[in-house]
C-alpha cells in the first residue's frame, strides 16, 4: 500500500483550487474530509510531498491579496486606499515647489524644452501644481478615480498605467501643439484614471456585455466633458491622457496577469518608483548644469 500525506485546508474550495494547481504540474491528489465534519485535507502520495507544498508555496505567493483594496457598491468593482499615498506624494511635491521655486522650473512641462531632448519633463510635470486650489481640484477628483484603477488593474500595475497615461497626455500636447507651451499638473493622469476605467467591462463576462460597454463610455465621456473641458484647462493634455489610458487598459485587458498577481504588482510598482526617481534626477542635474 503506498503512503500517503495529508495536506490540511481551510475549506472544500480551496482544497479543490489546490488540487487543480497540483494537477497542473503533474501531481495527483484527492480531495477527503476531515472525520465529523472538522475540515478539509488533500492527501498525496509521500514522494510528492514536497514537490507538491512548492507548487502550493508558489501559488499562495502569487495570488495573495493586497490588504488596501476593498468593495463598493458597484458589483465587482474595488477602490484600493493606496490612492491616499499619491494623495501625500503630489501634496509633498507642491510643499517642495513651493519652497524651491528651482524644482518647478526643472519639472514643468515645456514644448521647447522636451524637444530639445529633456523628454523627463512629460513625467515630471505630472507631479507639480501650479497652487492649492489646482492641487485640491486634482487630488480631490484623482483619489476616487486612481483608487478605483488600483482596485481594478492592481496597485503597481494601475499606478503604473496611470503614469504612463499621463505622460502620453503630456506627449500628445507636444505633438500637436505648434506654439511653445508650458504646462503642469496630474490632470492628464487624473483623465487617463478615465481612459483605464472604461475598458473594465473589458475584464467582466456576461450577457449584458455590449450594454456595460456603452454605459461604461458614456459615463466616461461625461466625465472627460464635466473635468478635461474646464475653462483654463490643458484640453490637449487631458484628451491625450484620457486617450492613452483607454489604449493602456485594451492591453491590460489583453495581455494582463490580473490584478491579484503579487509578481506582476511588484515588477510595474517597481517601474512607476525608477521611473519617477530617474526622471526627477535628470530633471534636476538638468537645472544644476544651466
Amino acid at each position: 500500500m503506498e503512503s500517503i500525506v495529508k495536506i490540511p485546508v481551510k475549506s472544500e474550495r480551496q482544497a479543490m483550487d489546490w488540487s487543480l494547481v497540483l494537477l497542473s504540474q503533474g501531481i495527483e491528489s484527492r480531495i477527503d474530509a476531515e472525520p465529523e465534519g472538522t475540515g478539509w485535507r488533500l492527501e498525496v502520495l509521500i514522494e510528492d510531498e514536497q514537490r507538491a507544498l512548492e507548487a502550493i508555496r508558489k501559488y499562495r505567493l502569487e495570488n495573495r491579496h493586497w490588504i488596501w483594496p476593498r468593495k463598493v457598491v458597484y458589483q465587482g468593482l474595488l477602490f484600493d486606499w493606496s490612492a491616499l499615498g499619491w494623495v501625500v506624494l503630489i501634496s509633498v511635491f507642491f510643499w517642495a515647489s513651493s519652497q524651491a521655486p528651482v524644482l518647478k522650473a526643472a519639472g514643468v512641462m515645456d514644448t521647447e524644452a522636451v524637444g530639445s531632448g529633456q523628454w523627463w519633463r512629460l513625467c515630471t510635470a505630472i507631479w507639480l501644481h501650479a497652487d492649492p486650489g489646482h492641487l485640491a481640484s486634482n487630488a480631490s477628483i484623482g483619489i476616487v478615480l486612481l483608487g478605483l484603477t488600483l482596485g481594478l488593474y492592481g496597485t503597481g500595475t494601475g499606478m503604473l498605467a496611470a503614469c504612463l497615461a499621463g505622460i502620453g497626455g503630456n506627449a500628445f500636447a507636444w505633438l500637436v501643439v505648434s506654439t511653445p507651451h508650458r504646462s503642469l499638473g496630474a490632470s492628464g493622469l487624473v483623465m487617463g484614471c478615465i481612459g483605464l476605467l472604461a475598458t473594465r467591462v473589458l475584464l467582466s463576462k456576461g450577457d449584458n456585455r455590449w450594454r456595460l460597454l456603452l454605459s461604461s463610455m458614456a459615463a466616461a465621456l461625461m466625465l472627460f466633458i464635466l473635468l478635461g473641458l474646464s475653462p483654463g484647462t490643458d484640453i490637449t493634455a487631458h484628451a491625450g491622457g484620457a486617450g492613452s489610458g483607454f489604449i493602456l487598459g485594451l492591453l491590460l485587458a489583453l495581455v494582463g496577469p490580473g490584478p491579484e498577481s503579487t509578481r506582476w504588482n511588484t515588477i510595474c510598482g517597481a517601474l512607476f518608483c525608477a521611473l519617477t526617481c530617474v526622471c526627477w534626477v535628470l530633471a534636476m542635474a538638468s537645472a544644476n548644469q544651466s
